[in-house]
């Protein structure tokens, strides 16, 4: 599966939420869009109980963009992108360091013990679904922080793995090992408490591993934060006992905008109907192996990520400025301009007894001026073999529906840091800093609101039938 930055997804791409450079800093007065529709406000709509249980990292400077105020019951977790798994703080930069645990809308402090994240996140989920009737529908959205840096573990799980020499790739298998036992021990749960025949469990990753933190892509081609298939794929299933088709693997294109349309179908639920939606509905993609609805996928078009240098319009046929990173899929091709990322190709690390050392790295032979790369990805998913020169017409195509798409985009939301959300002026807690009456007031759009009250609204095409458990791991 292929799965952007966020992870609470509303069916928009990146370059529809503003949100299509880099990630939400701590220090930046930025969250997703306040008036994009979140997924558990769908899903309270049909009556869902909706609770979240840990990394938040969609922005926190306003307490409207709380997880609280987002469409979730309950919110426990952290609110930045990493942290200590054991103190929960998070250092931004010198004398820029606060504490990152909350419970709902409030710091946490009573639960500052210790405690490693992935089992305290297990235990809050148990006693959330100990608690709550099973007869009654619930979504558990559950971030766990692992495996994101910093590579800590309790010390039990390292002993296995003994055998791999590289310190990062064994302490990354360690992270790993207790991960997948908190994985069973929720789906213990569900099964302890009555949820499971009725329920769907599914489990995502944002993006592709981290090769310098333990991470490994192998044999695909680049890393976290590139546009290669090492930076964008990533390992996802759905387990569920409603699924038609069990055991089978998934080949067709699903993007993680999908799972709004998906999750909101199959719970009945309802979508205004001028909402705009880049996702689609993919269950019978899933459950039945079908065609998926979906022919392409825009990875992503970053307008301010540096450009390359040699890239220009003519490159692109005139349609499309090659300096601009970019990537789209389109049925079997994959296309990217400007510069993709770091584009080696790591072999695993558990292989190597040289630490951290990257001599054995497939090292990238670069064409001078080269903005342009085409794949096929489906016979070629290791990007090994540039077809751009062979069909210039494919690239053509490819670059027009990457200009169409442009042309839909919305201003990049990436401002600068804000000095007030250092923590010293916070009680020493990362949170929300800005202020109600700190606000410029805008005039109202005339009728906005009687507008926005007179949506109608259309019932996705579904049949009639129970209320569906949903379970999500991030």
């Amino acid at each position: 599966m292929h799965l952007p930055h966020q992870d609470i997804p509303d069916s928009q791409y990146q370059i529809h939420t503003g949100l299509q450079h880099s990630v939400i800093r701590p220090t930046q007065p930025n969250c997703l869009p306040l008036d994009n529709a979140t997924l558990p406000q769908k899903l309270k709509e049909v009556g869902y109980s909706t609770h979240m249980v840990g990394k938040w990292h969609l922005g926190f400077y306003r307490r409207e963009c709380m997880p609280t105020q987002r469409g979730f019951d309950s919110f426990f977790g952290s609110l930045l992108g990493s942290g200590d798994y054991y103190t929960h703080y998070k250092c931004d930069s010198p004398r820029m360091c606060g504490y990152d645990l909350y419970e709902n809308d409030s710091a946490a402090w009573e639960h500052d013990n210790g405690m490693y994240s992935t089992q305290m996140y297990t235990q809050r989920v148990q006693q959330i679904l100990a608690s709550h009737n099973p007869r009654k529908p619930i979504f558990l959205y559950i971030a766990y922080q692992a495996v994101h840096s910093p590579l800590q573990a309790p010390g039990k799980y390292y002993e296995r793995y003994r055998s791999i020499n590289n310190i990062n790739r064994r302490r990354y298998a360690a992270m790993l090992a207790c991960l997948d036992e908190a994985i069973h021990n929720v789906t213990f749960a569900l099964k302890k408490y009555g949820y499971y025949n009725n329920s769907v469990i599914i489990y995502s990753s944002d993006n592709g591993g981290q090769p310098t933190a333990g991470g490994n892509n192998w044999p695909l081609r680049g890393s976290k934060g590139s546009y290669w298939e090492g930076g964008i794929r990533a390992v996802g299933f759905v387990h569920s006992p409603l699924l038609k088709n069990k055991g089978s693997v998934c080949t067709e294109l699903i993007h993680i905008t999908d799972w709004f349309p998906t999750l909101i179908t199959l719970a009945e639920g309802q979508i205004d109907e001028d909402t705009q939606l880049d996702g689609y509905d993919v269950w019978e993609t899933i459950s039945e192996g079908r065609r998926s609805p979906r022919v392409d996928i825009l990875h992503n078009i970053d307008p301010i990520y540096t450009k390359a240098k040699n890239g220009s319009w003519a490159a692109g046929f005139g349609i499309w400025n090659t300096a601009i990173q970019s990537a789209i899929r389109v049925n079997h091709w994959k296309l990217l301009t400007g510069n993709p990322g770091y584009s080696d190709w790591v072999p695993p690390q558990s292989f190597s007894n040289v630490g951290s050392s990257r001599w054995h790295n497939e090292r990238v032979s670069w064409t001078a001026g080269k903005t342009v790369w085409l794949f096929n990805i489906t016979a070629d998913p290791y990007e090994r073999v540039d077809l751009s020169s062979k069909y210039p017409e494919v690239v053509k195509q490819l670059l027009r529906r990457l200009s169409q798409f442009n042309k839909t985009a919305v201003p990049v939301r990436y401002p600068p840091k804000d000095p007030r959300s250092n923590p010293n002026f916070n009680g020493g807690v990362w949170g929300p800093w800005f202020k109600e009456d700190e606000r410029k007031k805008k005039p109202n759009k005339k009728g906005a609101h009687k507008q926005k009250q007179n949506k109608t609204k259309k019932k996705l095409n579904r049949k009639k039938g129970h209320s569906v458990d949903c379970f999500v791991g991030g």
